[in-house]
C-alpha cells in the first residue's frame, strides 16, 4: 500500500506550492491515474515519488514504514514522457545494462519478455524500434529493476491509436504484479484499466470516480 499523507512541495522560489496537501492511497497491484492539465503538478508528483524530488512537508509510506528520498529510488521505477529521447545505448543490450553491468542474461530476457520484446535480437539499436516498441523498452528498463511501484508520466503521448491500445494492454497485464501510478492531460484509453482516479489542478488532488469519468468520455461532444 502507498500512502501520502499532507505532502506538499514548495521550493522557495516559487510563490505557491506546486503540490498542496497532497493525500492518495494506492493498493498493490493497482493502476490509480492521476489526470490534470500542464502545469498542474503530475511530473513534480511524480518525481517526489521516485525520490527525485524532497517534499517541503508531509509523509509517505509504503505499507507501514515512512519512506526517505532514498527509500523512494529504491521502491519506484519512473519512466519519463518521450523515455526515447533519453536513451543513452546503442543496442537493446547496452539500454537494458546501463549503469548496472552484472544483469544476467534470465534478467534481462524476463524483463523484455514481460514487455512483449523478447523476440527481438539484442544487437537492436533502440532508436530503430517503433514508437511503441521504445516504450515498451523503456519498461523493460525499469523492470529489471524489480520496482515495487512503476510511475509512469505521460505513457500514450505522441503514440497513433493502435500503439496506445497495445500499450494499455500492456499495462493491464503488469498490473497483476505491479502497483502503477500513471500522470496523464488526456485519459483516453487508460480510464478502461484504471482502479483509482483522481484529478490534479494547480497543486491539488481530488478523489475522482473512474466509472463516472469513464461514462463522460463516452458520451458524444454536444453538436455546435
Amino acid at each position: 500500500m502507498l500512502y501520502l499523507k499532507d505532502l506538499v512541495y514548495h521550493p522557495t522560489a516559487t510563490p505557491t506550492p506546486i503540490l498542496k496537501q497532497i493525500d492518495l492511497e494506492l493498493a498493490p497491484q493497482q493502476m490509480g491515474l492521476v489526470i490534470g492539465p500542464s502545469g498542474s503538478g503530475k511530473s513534480t508528483l511524480l518525481e517526489t515519488l521516485a525520490g527525485l524530488t524532497e517534499p517541503t512537508a508531509g509523509q509517505i509510506f509504503w505499507r507501514e514504514q515512512e519512506l526517505t528520498s532514498l527509500h523512494l529510488q529504491q521502491l519506484g521505477g519512473l519512466v519519463f514522457q518521450f523515455p526515447e529521447r533519453h536513451f543513452c545505448g546503442s543496442t537493446i543490450l547496452e539500454e537494458v545494462r546501463l549503469g548496472h553491468p552484472e544483469w544476467k542474461a534470465e534478467q534481462i530476457n524476463g524483463a523484455l519478455e514481460a514487455v512483449g520484446l523478447a523476440h527481438l535480437a539484442l544487437h537492436t539499436s533502440p532508436h530503430s524500434l517503433s514508437g511503441g516498441q521504445q516504450r515498451r523498452l523503456a519498461l523493460a528498463v525499469q523492470l529489471i529493476r524489480q520496482p515495487h511501484l512503476l510511475l509512469l508520466d505521460e505513457p500514450t503521448a505522441g503514440l497513433d491509436w493502435s500503439m496506445r491500445r497495445q500499450l494499455v494492454s500492456l499495462l493491464a497485464k503488469l498490473k497483476a504484479d505491479w502497483s502503477l501510478l500513471v500522470v496523464t492531460h488526456d485519459a483516453g484509453e487508460l480510464l478502461a484499466i484504471a482502479d483509482r482516479c483522481w484529478t490534479l489542478n494547480h497543486g491539488e488532488l481530488h478523489p475522482a470516480d473512474p466509472q463516472s469519468l469513464r461514462a463522460k468520455a463516452q458520451q458524444p461532444e454536444p453538436v455546435s
